[in-house]
């Protein structure tokens, strides 16, 4: 198997494969090829489905299976913030949990499963809620290359919150594999701040449990290249998932997701909601969302939306819902995509009544961006959040 793998075409008539009709690309996400093994997968070319809206010129590194000067995470460093959680020793490949659910769909994520003999095992233990948000913070140093596999873990009947905080400079490839269990309740923050030379190549995949939920949350600000694509299973009858998304692109920045939501067990509901700002001549975002509801799935309510807001001549933002749907006993399944630049009636309002064009224009993204930071629900964050995206903005938006 290779990261090319294809279906062949059968010829029933003849009764065997026709050459001259030898395969059909992989085009859905539910068709992926997945493998642990690094060798299963052909470096991207930038045809491929997964790969083509990213710039993998400028992600050499993160595609070379090679050890790194000490150990594979010698360019971060890693704290934990917070109380109620563990750490659960996770030794070797086969330790407890670690590859229950999570199997890599692409080279990076192979490489870092390969290079990560030992994961970073979270958990938050059954029928405990924490009090506060736990913070794991990921500092890069000197942009060196590291490879990660973390677990989150939510023990039944569990609630809290984890915050994973990137910052610094790296070439990083992370799995982050999250496994809520019956009844429990997680949030799942995700935030790049990076300084401005870093690589972020992240995978994560959740498993959602029976009548447990998920709120998974990305916020990308800084980086050169993020790529995080999140993949959520909704495998238990009665459970929910949440996927929300902000991305803020200036001058030379590309963010990526490619997202997920997988409807697999009875009356399950899902939400996504991914939101973009781009400000500079070469911003570049792209968000590719895929919901496939299967075919045991009856009773799924789902829905998924991506809304960009082009603030300067020359940015771009790649937009592209996907929906499947294999059994038609839903309560409802929609998807939505909008990319635009301002609105003029929502400026002629804020000027009607006095305030100046160029803060009109602020209060108009910072109200557009403001819908996802507010699902964080950590007012700490919110507020930093809030400051940052200020911060983007101080500059001035253009017209």
């Amino acid at each position: 198997m290779t990261a090319e793998t294809q279906t062949p075409i059968i010829d029933t008539e003849r009764g065997h494969i026709d050459p001259a009709a030898a395969f059909v690309p992989v085009q859905t996400r539910s068709e992926r090829p997945r493998s642990y093994d690094p060798a299963d997968y052909d470096a991207p070319t930038g045809r491929e489905v997964n790969w083509k809206h990213t710039p993998i010129a400028e992600l050499a590194t993160v595609f070379i299976d090679e050890e790194t000067e000490s150990g594979d995470d010698i360019g971060i460093e890693y704290s934990v913030i917070g109380e109620g959680t563990e750490w659960v020793e996770s030794t070797g490949h086969e330790a407890s949990v670690r590859g229950e659910f999570f199997v890599p769909e692409d080279l990076p994520s192979a490489i870092a499963w390969k290079r990560c003999a030992n994961a970073l095992h979270q958990r938050i233990p059954a029928d405990v809620e924490l009090e506060a948000p736990v913070h794991i913070k990921v500092h890069g140093k000197d942009g060196r290359h590291a490879n990660a596999h973390l677990i989150i873990e939510a023990m039944p009947n569990s609630k809290g919150t984890i915050i994973l905080e990137h910052s610094g400079s790296a070439q990083y490839a992370q799995n982050v594999e999250i496994i809520v269990r019956d009844g429990a309740s997680l949030t799942l923050v995700s935030v790049q701040e990076w300084d401005d030379d870093a690589v972020h190549v992240a995978a994560h995949q959740a498993r959602v449990d029976r009548d447990a939920s998920l709120r998974h949350i990305v916020i990308s600000l800084g980086g050169r290249i993020v790529r995080v694509n999140p993949s959520l299973e909704l495998a238990g009858a009665g459970s929910e998932g949440e996927m929300f998304g902000l991305a803020f692109a200036d001058d030379g920045q590309y963010l990526e997701s490619q997202v997920y939501l997988y409807h697999k067990g009875e009356n399950t509901t899902g939400d996504v909601l991914y939101k973009g700002a781009l400000q500079g001549k070469t911003a570049r975002t792209t968000w590719i969302g895929d919901v496939l509801i299967g075919a045991h799935a009856t009773g799924t309510d789902s829905y998924e939306a991506n809304r960009n807001l082009l603030l300067t001549d020359g940015a771009r933002a790649e937009s592209i819902p996907n929906l499947e749907i294999e059994t038609g006993d839903i309560k409802g399944a929609g998807h939505a995509s909008a990319t635009g630049r301002f609105d003029d009636e929502q400026l002629f309002y804020l000027q009607a009544r006095g305030i100046a064009e160029e803060e009109a224009r602020r209060l108009v993204v910072l109200g557009f961006l403001t819908e996802v930071i507010q699902k964080v629900g950590d007012d700490t964050l919110e507020e930093h959040l809030t400051a940052a995206v200020e911060a983007e903005l101080a500059g001035g938006v253009a017209r």
